[in-house]
Parts: structure tokens; sequence; C-alpha cells
């Protein structure tokens, strides 16, 4: 039998998301989102809402604060502000995704890797997060008072005892993935960006691959669901939403 966790199930759907790139969907109750890192060295910057009522949204403070944990991998799940599963870790090759970092706007991109102008450019020009996502979620209905705190999926941000932070060159390599199990109807705003901590100093976005897959739910988190009282807690939550 195959040990790859894609011959177990089916591929819904596939595209690429180019670097500089953004993208948003929901991904449904029942489906998992599997995201890899084509080239190493990638970053994407996701938001999460619950699509039925987008007034919930990701929480990374509950998130880390009810796991005990710093950093987001495999078994970790994602809360919402109300105290629910927007998305549950299952798969992840990379080991360390960043909640620390946030994404540059336009100015910070200027100061950064210098004008970039699209007239010179044309579509290779300078993007920026803040101005990525707020394209995509304008197709949502919703504007800049409703931009969040983003998780950087590939990105390691080390704090060391000073508390400062310390960005981590090549923590993801060609080939790493990330699978998002959804427990509920979850809307996903991605960006594919450098991390504002980067040190490079070209402006030069990786691209990834995003795959679809239909999954048993249950079975897919079961790992995620049990590792803490805390996200049991979250998953029954999760289900008391859908009665």
């Amino acid at each position: 039998m195959s040990k790859d966790p894609l011959a177990l199930q089916a591929r819904l759907y596939e595209e690429l998301l180019p670097g500089g790139g953004h993208t948003s969907f929901i991904l449904k109750r029942g489906q998992s989102l599997r995201i890899t890192d084509i080239e190493g060295g990638a970053n994407v910057s996701m938001m999460m809402l619950n699509a039925q009522q987008t007034s919930e949204r990701l929480n990374l403070p509950d998130t880390l604060k009810g796991q005990h944990t710093a950093r987001l991998q495999a078994g970790h799940c994602l809360y919402s502000d109300m105290g629910r599963v927007l998305a549950a870790i299952t798969e992840d090759t990379c080991g360390w995704h960043d909640s620390f970092g946030g994404v540059l706007n336009a100015e910070e991109v200027r100061e950064k890797y210098g004008q970039g102008r699209y007239q010179e450019l044309r579509n290779g020009f300078h993007r920026n997060g803040a101005d990525n996502l707020l394209v995509e979620m304008g197709k949502w209905n919703l504007d800049l008072q409703d931009l969040l705190m983003v998780v950087n999926l590939f990105s390691r941000v080390n704090v060391d005892a000073e508390g400062v932070f310390h960005f981590v060159p090549g923590n993801s390599k060609a080939g790493d993935f990330i699978e998002l199990a959804a427990p509920m109807d979850t809307l996903i705003i991605l960006t594919a960006l450098q991390h504002p901590m980067d040190p490079h100093p070209q402006y030069a976005p990786r691209p990834v691959r995003l795959e679809w897959l239909q999954t048993h739910s249950d079975d897919s988190t079961h790992a995620c669901r049990h590792s803490r009282p805390e996200n049991e807690r979250a998953f029954h939550n999760t289900e008391r939403f859908h009665l």
C-alpha cells in the first residue's frame, strides 16, 4: 500500500499560486487543502474566517495560548475568536510556521526592495501583502477594518532570551507541504510574498501549489482533536455550530 496520504484521498482540484500572487476561496467542510513549496524558501501569508459568518475570524493569540506553543505544526488547530476550529493541521513536512511576522505594506516594500513600479516591470512589479489581502477581501465584502493577523506558512522566526525576533532562512525546502483540514466552511485568503523579516535583499517571492482534497474529516483530524483537551473543546464548539 502506498504511504502517500494523497493516495487515500480524492484530489478535487489543483492550481499554481505564483510568487507575488493572491487568491481566496471557501474550503468546504470535509475538504482539505494541501499547500506545497515548489522551489523551497516560499512564504504564504494566510487569513481565515468563518465563511458563513465572516465576523468570526482567526484568533492567533488564542490559537497559541490554548495549545501552549509559539509555532504551528502538524497536530495543531487554528482557532477562531469564538473558540471553534477553522482548520486543523493534519500533515506538515516543514515543522514550523510563523505566527508573529505579519505582512508588509506598500511603503515598507519600497523601503526594502526599491520602487519596483508597474511602468518599468509590468507584471513583475513589486506587490505587498496588505494590498494583496485587501484585493481578495473586497471580493467577499470585507475591507481594511477586517484585515487580520496572518499565519506565515513555511517561515520560521525564533525568539531569543531578550525577546528579539530572528528570521531563520532555509526553513522550508522544495517539496515541503502543509495540509489543512476544514471542520467548517472556512474562507481562506492567501498571498505568496516574502516574509517581512526575510533578509534577502531582492524582491523574489516563490510560487506554491494548491491542491483540494476530499477527506473523511473525522479520520483526518483525529490526532489534532485529541492532542490537547483544549482542541477537543474547540472541535465540540465547532460541531455545535452545525446542529
